[in-house]
């Protein structure tokens, strides 16, 4: 089993321009980036013209170190102060149960830990202290 802390900035529609000055100030690399129109429809929420070219997820490296971003989803509320969260990516589904129970005591559920299409367990919750926590499975689902 492997854990791993990765920093996951959140941006308001500026991920794109993000990554690229990241990729120029710090040399990162991009791993991985992919828009809301390159991921699968949902024909439960169609996804509206203008989130289609925002970032869903991206991975560059800077260094040694993995981070992530994405946009928030078109409308959604972005506040300066809350762009960034921790990734406690893991590769076993019952240490992010563990996990995510566990930060759950006196903090507020953001998203149910559920299966989604990108992980078999993904969830976000803000602890105690105001710092909010993705975690996610690594694996098949």
């Amino acid at each position: 089993m492997t854990v791993r802390l990765i920093p996951y900035l959140v941006m308001d529609g500026n991920a794109k321009e993000a990554i690229q000055f990241y990729e120029k100030a710090l040399d990162a690399q991009i791993l991985f980036s992919q828009s809301f129109g390159e991921m699968p429809e949902n024909p439960e929420f169609p996804l509206p013209p203008e989130a289609k070219d925002r970032i869903s997820h991206a991975t560059i490296k800077v260094g040694e170190t993995e981070v992530m971003l994405s946009d928030t989803f078109a409308g959604q509320p972005h506040q300066i102060g809350t762009q960034v969260t921790i990734c406690i990516s893991t590769n076993d589904a019952e240490k992010s149960k563990k996990f995510f129970e566990a930060l759950t005591e006196d903090g507020q559920v953001g998203m149910p830990l559920q299966e989604t299409f990108f992980s078999p367990a993904y969830g976000i919750v803000t602890d105690k202290f105001g710092v909010t926590f993705q975690i996610f499975t690594e694996g098949r689902h």
